[in-house]
């Protein structure tokens, strides 16, 4: 199901909640796959399970890392004018929540409207993956219905604890975890232009439909709405939203004089591809992250080309000796996807 705010928010369609026939564009990308010593199993090629899935390219591209300029941290406001963050939008609806629909926003988002230009250079690039510019975060990636579908299978409660979306893109893992009455939700994606134009708008669309959280099988958006927002939803109140790079965005949150309390649940989907992240991933994790806190991380087995995944992040955190991880669940459709659940070592 697709309908656009374009524009009053007074009239919103009314239409129910399809996802469970899906009416949304698939992805199904064709890649050549890579054979190499290194490779441990070979891979199969994505299928159509996920809606507007990304590409593989984080498998099969091997990024350079040479000067690579890693993004200042800022946190972003939430405008007063709701319906201006949701003008021309294209909403798509799965799994209960609402989502922009990704090629609406790369064929509108130009010029001013993507000051760090990286529509045009993905678009230019071919590319998913641009190492130090662009880091995934127009797409959604499969493994983020992986950790829906687990939260709701392993009936993880979020019910007054603080959470971290952790390289959100779209931001469903934070929206899913803020309709489960989450205390507090904070949103980080490496690219200021995915949290104004992808990040936000979901948060507030969702936010607006189901008013306070928490329920999440309403199938009905509301009939009418204010032009203007005098009050923000109270499920909104209780979000943040930050750009920029892991260790910054770290800096910039235990540095704050805003108050700060670390993470009961952190957050993250398919952000173990590169392994010359892992240092500025683990000690992020490690910063903010409460001392009895958990992490749970939703990784594809390998990423063929760009050399991370599930067991060389193990092997990674294994030797850093702070963390205990455990694979809490596993799916062998396609290519081989994990769920990590990780804890400090000392703690209950």
């Amino acid at each position: 199901m697709a309908f656009r705010f374009n524009f009053s928010i007074d009239e919103y369609d009314n239409e129910a909640d399809t996802h469970d026939k899906m009416d949304l564009q698939l992805y199904s990308p064709k890649h050549k796959e890579k054979s190499t010593e290194k490779t441990r199993k070979a891979a199969d090629a994505v299928g159509d399970s996920s809606p507007r899935l990304g590409t593989n390219n984080r498998q099969d591209e091997k990024p350079s890392h040479k000067n690579l300029c890693f993004r200042v941290a800022k946190e972003h406001d939430i405008p007063e004018d709701l319906n201006k963050v949701l003008e021309n939008k294209v909403m798509e609806t799965v799994s209960g929540l609402y989502y922009i629909n990704m090629s609406v926003v790369e064929m509108t988002c130009s010029g001013d409207a993507d000051e760090e230009g990286i529509v045009s250079k993905s678009v230019s690039s071919h590319s998913d993956l641009i190492p130090g510019v662009y880091e995934g975060g127009l797409k959604i990636w499969e493994c983020t219905f992986d950790l829906i579908d687990y939260f709701s299978k392993a009936e993880i409660q979020f019910t007054n604890k603080t959470v971290l979306d952790l390289g959100c893109g779209a931001g469903l893992l934070g929206i899913v975890a803020l309709k489960g009455r989450a205390e507090k939700v904070h949103f980080q994606d490496y690219n200021s232009t995915v949290i104004d134009k992808i990040t936000l708008p979901n948060a507030v669309a969702n936010c607006i439909r189901t008013g306070s959280g928490g329920d999440t099988k309403t199938s009905q958006p509301p009939s009418k709405r204010p032009k203007k927002a005098e009050h923000l939803p109270d499920a909104l109140t209780r979000c943040r939203f930050f750009s920029g790079e892991w260790s910054e965005v770290s800096r910039l949150l235990l540095s704050s004089k805003k108050p700060f309390s670390k993470y009961d649940v952190i957050l993250t989907s398919e952000t173990i591809y590169n392994p010359d992240y892992y240092g500025a991933l683990h000690d992020t994790l490690a910063q903010l992250l409460d001392k009895n806190g958990r992490v749970y991380l939703a990784s594809k087995e390998h990423y063929f080309g760009v050399g991370g995944g599930i067991p060389l992040f193990e092997k990674f955190i294994e030797e850093r000796n702070v963390f205990r991880t455990s694979i809490v669940k596993t799916t062998d459709k396609g290519l081989q996807r994990c769920i990590m659940e990780m804890a400090f070592k000392e703690s209950s």
